[in-house]
C-alpha cells in the first residue's frame, strides 16, 4: 500500500509537537515517523498521547505494554526486559516510546508509531511503535510499545513530547491506503 505524506512537523527547542489536523476517516492506518528527536534534558522519555474528537488535554485512557533490549557501549551490560514502569493499565499519561534518553549531541530517538483506524467509533484504537534511542548511560536501546486508546470516540489529535524539557526533531505523519 502507498503511504501519503500528510504533514511534517519540525521542532527546534519545542515543548511538544502536535498533529491537530489530517487524522480523519480518509485513511484507516496512520504512521508517524520521528527522526533525531534530541531532548534538552538528560535522562528523559519521549512519548505521545491523543485527544478524542472534541476533547482537549491529551489525556485519553491507554492500556499498553512496553519492553526493550539494550547494550552498553562499554559492553558492561546487555539485556532484554519488560518495563512495567513505562506501560499503562488504564492510565492517562503520555505513552513512553523511549526511556532514559541522553541529551548529548550524538543522542536522540528515531522510530515509527502506527495508529490503526482512529476514526472508527465502534472499537478501541490500537497502536504500536518501534524506536531506537541512545541512552543517557551511553547505550543503545530498541523500544517496543503497543496498546490501545480505550475509547470508542474518534481520535483526532496526537501530541508528542519529552517527559521533561524541550526537544529538537522532525516528525512526519503519513496516511496509508484509502
Amino acid at each position: 500500500m502507498a503511504m501519503t505524506l500528510i504533514t511534517t512537523n519540525t521542532s527546534s527547542n519545542a515543548a511538544s509537537s502536535s498533529f491537530t489536523s489530517g487524522i480523519d476517516s480518509t485513511y484507516k492506518l496512520f504512521i508517524f515517523k520521528f527522526f533525531d528527536c534530541n531532548p534538552a534534558t538528560d535522562a528523559t522519555q519521549f512519548g505521545f498521547q491523543g485527544n478524542a474528537s472534541s476533547q482537549s488535554g491529551y489525556n485519553e485512557t491507554i492500556t499498553s505494554s512496553y519492553f526493550y533490549p539494550y547494550h552498553y557501549e562499554s559492553d558492561a551490560a546487555a539485556n532484554l526486559q519488560y518495563d512495567g514502569v513505562q506501560d499503562q493499565a488504564q492510565g492517562t499519561a503520555f505513552q513512553s516510546l523511549s526511556n532514559d534518553m541522553g541529551n548529548d549531541a550524538d543522542q536522540s530517538v528515531s522510530g515509527t508509531l502506527w495508529l490503526f483506524n482512529p476514526s472508527n467509533t465502534t472499537y478501541v484504537k490500537h497502536f504500536y511503535s518501534r524506536a531506537n534511542h541512545a541512552g543517557a548511560g551511553d547505550y543503545s536501546s530498541e523500544v517496543f510499545a503497543a496498546g490501545y486508546f480505550n475509547v470508542t470516540a474518534a481520535i483526532t489529535n496526537i501530541q508528542f513530547k519529552m517527559s521533561s524539557g524541550n526537544f529538537d526533531g522532525t516528525i512526519k505523519l503519513y496516511g496509508v491506503g484509502g
